[in-house]
């Protein structure tokens, strides 16, 4: 009866190496989200301990942290992001970050409407390049969640912007009867610097876990790749101990059946002779 082929099955060793082929890409790139958060750190800082909200300390804050953002970004891209695609739109993006960052340095006593519509252009774009980013690589890419999740931040960024009114004013007052007025630039530059903050923290988070799964998946692939290769050679053994058992055993049931067949003709051929 012909034996039915049973399919390879995948070893071990070979399951980790594609494993570690598939995280390659991403594996390099963690430091990038963790150079991306120290600006956006030092302006969520800057912002939260500044008793000055005005658009030029607004321009100011966001024109460092995007230049400086956008030239770590831009570089950390090209240095550890083997993704074609995926490097294109974040070297745009970083580009994109500079040239805004750049801008309000320039303009930085420019006024409200200005700031508002640099941070608010700028987040549209950047978010929707990081978000596109994401959603090409997800089910693919450890980073597409990342990516995906800094975007949508930023396109909130960029809303909230144009959704708060530039006459936007509200005396203070209260129960303590705090002097001073609520403006729409108060608002804005602290919704920079909570955003700043947020997605800092959000960009350490990611790049530290992005590590320590490498970290783990190289580990569990040698591992099982080891312990693949111990089966495999316990298997070996195995079947030569099995062969070295029927080797004896084969040989002394053939001397067996021969001395009893050599029995049973010998009294036949002595009774053929005497009669």
């Amino acid at each position: 009866m012909p034996s039915a082929s049973v399919p390879p099955v995948p070893s071990g060793g070979d399951t980790a190496d594609r494993g570690r082929a598939s995280s390659a890409g991403s594996s390099a790139y963690w430091p990038v989200p963790l150079v991306r958060a120290v600006p956006l750190l030092v302006t969520a800082a800057a912002v939260t301990f500044s008793r000055d909200h005005s658009p030029f300390v607004g321009l100011v804050s966001f024109g460092v942290a995007a230049l400086v953002g956008g030239l770590l970004l831009t570089v950390g891209v090209l240095l550890r992001l083997d993704d074609r695609s995926s490097r294109t739109l974040q070297v745009v993006q970083g580009v994109t970050t500079v040239v805004a960052g750049a801008v309000a340095l320039a303009a930085s006593a420019a006024g409200l409407a200005f700031f508002v519509a640099l941070v608010s252009g700028w987040a549209l774009v950047a978010g929707a390049l990081e978000l596109v980013a994401g959603l090409r690589r997800r089910g693919r890419s450890p980073l597409a969640r990342d990516w995906t999740s800094v975007g949508v931040l930023t396109l909130a960024l960029g809303v909230v912007f144009l959704v708060v009114p530039l006459d936007y004013a509200q005396p203070l007052g209260g129960v303590e009867q705090i002097e001073g007025e609520l403006t729409s630039s108060t608002v804005l530059v602290g919704v920079l610097g909570a955003w700043a903050a947020v997605v800092g923290v959000f960009l350490v988070i990611a790049g530290l876990s992005l590590r320590w799964q490498t970290d783990a998946g190289h580990s569990a692939g040698g591992h099982g790749a080891a312990g693949h290769d111990a089966a495999g050679r316990t298997d070996a053994g195995h079947g030569a101990a099995g062969r070295t058992d029927a080797g004896p055993a084969g040989r002394r049931t053939s001397t067996s059946t021969s001395t009893s067949t050599d029995s049973s003709i010998d009294p036949t051929s002595d009774e053929g002779q005497h009669a």
